[in-house]
Formats: C-alpha cells, structure tokens, sequence
C-alpha cells in the first residue's frame, strides 16, 4: 500500500522529530522550506542531517531550485535515512531532471504542485525522471490565482492532478492540508472528498490528523460489503453480468469491487 499520511516536521524543530516518526504517519517530512524562516534555513538543514545519519527515516521537502538554499540542500541527498524529496512550486521537468541527477540510489521525487504554471505543466512534471507522484500545495495555490475557496473551488485542479497521474503512471496523487486542528469531521470530509476524488493520500500538519487520514483512504465497511456481495454473485454468475442490490453489474464493477477487496486484505 503507497502512503497516505505525509506528516511535516519543521527542520528547526529536532526534537519533534522523533515524535513525528512515532505518530503512526506513514511517511514524516521534514520540512526546510515554508516551516522555517530565512535566518534558521542552515540549522535546520544541519539537524536533518545529523538526525538522518542518527538512524533517522524521513523524506525532506527542499528550498526551491530558485532559492539561494537549493545548492546546499543538494547535500542531504546523500544522507542514508532519505526516503525521498519533496520540491516545492514545482513548475518545470527541467528542474526535476536536474533534482533527479543528484539522487543516489533511484530515490522518489514529488512535486508539489502550488501555482497555476505547475498545474499547466502537471503532465509533464509527472512524467519528469524520479517522479513516482504529484502532490497538491492547495493553500499556495489558491494564493496565486486568487481562488478562495477549498471545496468545489478548486474541484478542477484536483481532478487533473488525478488525471495526469493516472496518464503518466505515477501512483495516485497527495492531497493538500488541512488546516483545522481542532475539528476531526472537517479532516474527516476532506479526506473522503480526496479519496472519492482519485487521491492516494493527504498531507498533515499535526499528528493528531494522522489517524484520521490512514483511516480515511481505506474502504469504509460499507463498500467492503458491497465488495463482497459483487464478488460473490459474480463468481457465481461466471463473471458475467449479474444483478446485485436491484442494480445491473458488469466487468467494470466487478474489477472495482475485487480492487475493492484487495486494497482492504492489504491494509
């Protein structure tokens, strides 16, 4: 199963990152570029590389290439707890395929796409080497094309992160924050909107977020019964088309409830 949770950890904070790896996340991020103010952007750098060398697991999201940071964060992909960089306002294969040729050892690169030229190019970021999948900067975003909203608002810019992701072969894409701490209905409606939109995980802000987005992305016991009662009847049907709960089922619905089954035996 590909991650769900992607919970960030500010660089400049070290001692959170132990507990950032202890929150159940299925990946933690330590975070060097919006996290962490100009003048802390060394130390934070400095603390992931020795908690990395410590025996620490993590991916990193970097400065951005047009930053004065970038060249010096090259420096942490060489540290052996490094699972993968995220790049921020990615917008151009080009600063992929030059990110992608100072990674040892084939490991994944995720754009964050968080502006309008990002989502123009998302086809091509995508598809850009090391890239194993998109992940949406929805605040970022709505910031630069003025968008105010996060629900319907910005229904377009999910649907082609999905889109593309599918058409490149990436895995499914993340999803972008949250930013309600304190309201477990709203993270819980923003993850369902993200999983029944095409997405594969979400991006956390707080560990308290990650139980609900782990549990989000698997199939609720609903689906999983309908799962079965399709599989069932179709097996017995020879797979061919059948009618279940008065309503008429074929191979695509069978495919979708076997994938159904499947994503439930392997969480």
């Amino acid at each position: 199963m590909s991650e769900r949770s992607f919970l960030f950890v500010p660089g400049n904070r070290p001692e959170r990152f132990d507990k950032a790896s202890a929150s159940g996340a299925d990946a933690v991020i330590i975070d060097l570029e919006d996290a962490v103010s100009p003048p802390d952007k060394d130390d934070a750098r400095d603390a992931a590389a020795a908690w990395l060398a410590a025996g620490g697991t993590a991916w990193v999201r970097i400065n951005g290439r047009e930053t004065d940071w970038f060249a010096r964060d090259l420096a942490l992909l060489a540290a052996p707890g490094l699972q993968g960089v995220l790049l921020p306002k990615a917008e151009r294969a080009d600063d992929l395929a030059a990110l992608a040729a100072h990674m040892r050892h084939g490991k994944p690169l995720i754009p964050l796409v968080e502006s309008a030229l990002g989502l123009w190019n998302a086809a091509a970021l995508a598809s850009a080497p090391g890239v194993t999948r998109l992940a949406f900067g929805s605040i970022d975003f709505q910031l630069d094309t003025g968008i105010g909203g996060d629900g319907d608002e910005l229904l377009f810019a999910r649907s082609q992160l999905v889109l593309v992701s599918r058409v490149a072969g990436c895995l499914p894409p993340v999803d972008g924050v949250t930013v309600e701490l304190n309201d477990a209905a709203v993270l819980a409606a923003d993850v369902e909107r993200a999983r029944r939109l095409g997405f594969g995980g979400k991006l956390a802000i707080h560990p308290k977020q990650v139980a609900g987005i782990n549990g989000g992305f698997l199939p609720p016991a609903v689906e999983i019964q309908w799962a079965q009662r399709v599989v069932t009847a179709a097996a017995a049907a020879g797979d061919n088309a059948v009618r279940v709960d008065g309503k008429m089922i074929d191979r695509p619905v069978i495919e979708r409830a076997r994938a159904i089954l499947k994503l439930a035996e392997r969480a």
